[in-house]
């Protein structure tokens, strides 16, 4: 599936790679409160999925993988840190720990167990390649530009397989074809499906803003709407001046049971991309995120950028670059590489 941007401009040729020097990825915490039952731990990875992480953990404390908590998943080909959480009688044991993909930088304690979802945001540092003088000062003014009006909020080529062809799956499993006894695997395609979905919706919405709004987001009677109080609501009358100052922002389905959909000519767009009759849970996802502290550093020499960016929980940083690029990466082509001469 086609991802398109807001500004239908020239395409940018630099390349990014996703390994542990040129990829890195910092999980932004909730407040902890430093006492509690459960130990918060700080963790870095490098090369390693964050369930591959967690399993490691899992067998060196001998639990079940499903009494350690974690708040978002993590590229693989990357350096990346994140907090897991862990029953705190398990503490002394965690001292011991070693692993050479996994290093343990601090331990707190909570509360609660982290869940899915408990993080403020990510922040990215990125090398780019193949970036001279000039492009680098064009790739700083689309990024601001970006920070100001926003940036299409896709799931990005990660979610759906290193061939994209885990959505066929997803399909034939919800149109009874293929049988998944997996409780993980299924849910895992159930959400591909979904972000299938609203991907292609996000789509028409974002070609629809380039021929009929100036290349910024267009709102629509019956658009659904989260504010900054984390609340969905339809307003009677468009909420442009709020959209402006990011005090709400506009949503899209992923579709499924028991979720608050869109109405009048928002819906007629929606609707085509509904599954009413799909059983599990449905939710809303914000249209469009807006990336923060963007900051730059230009090695000369090499013809490398490196961008550094926040972005709040659930957007994909490759789509933050797609963005700038006007082009879709793929999986297969944004591979592991080393050794490149680096200042």
């Amino acid at each position: 599936m086609q991802r398109e941007y807001l500004e239908n401009k020239n395409k940018m040729n630099f390349t990014f790679e996703q390994n542990k020097e040129d990829f890195i990825v910092d999980e932004m915490p909730l407040h902890f409160k430093g006492n509690g039952n459960f130990a918060i731990v700080h963790v870095k990875k490098v090369e390693m999925t964050t369930w591959d992480m967690i399993a490691a953990f899992a067998q060196f404390l001998n639990i079940n993988a499903e009494k350690i908590g974690y708040a978002g998943l993590k590229d693989k080909h990357a350096t990346t840190t994140q907090y897991i959480s862990i029953e705190a009688k398990y503490e002394k044991q965690l001292k011991k720990f070693k692993h050479p993909q996994i290093k343990i930088l601090s331990a707190t304690r909570h509360t609660h167990s982290i869940r899915m979802g408990d993080l403020a945001g990510n922040r990215f540092s990125i090398n780019l390649f193949g970036v001279s003088q000039i492009e680098a000062g064009q790739i700083e003014k689309l990024a601001r530009k970006s920070e100001k009006n926003g940036l299409p909020n896709y799931f990005g080529y990660q979610r759906f397989g290193r061939d994209e062809d885990s959505i066929e799956q997803a399909r034939a499993m919800i149109e009874g074809n293929l049988h998944v006894e997996d409780a993980k695997l299924k849910k895992f395609l159930i959400s591909i499906y979904q972000s299938f979905y609203f991907n292609n919706w996000l789509k028409e919405r974002v070609l629809l803003s380039r021929e009929e709004n100036g290349a910024k987001f267009m709102l629509l009677e019956g658009d659904v709407y989260l504010s900054n109080e984390e609340k969905l609501f339809t307003p009677k009358k468009i909420p442009q001046n709020d959209f402006d100052a990011h005090k709400v922002v506009p949503t899209g389905l992923l579709p499924g049971r028991g979720v608050y959909r869109a109405r009048d000519a928002a819906r007629a767009i929606e609707e085509k991309y509904d599954d009413e009759f799909l059983y599990d849970k449905g939710l809303r996802r914000v249209a469009l995120v807006f990336a923060k502290d963007i900051k730059f550093d230009y090695k000369n020499n090499f013809d490398i950028l490196n961008i550094s960016f926040t972005l709040p929980k659930g957007a994909y940083a490759t789509v933050f670059l797609e963005n700038i690029a006007n082009k879709n990466f793929k999986a297969k082509v944004v591979k592991q590489k080393s050794g490149r001469k680096k200042n």
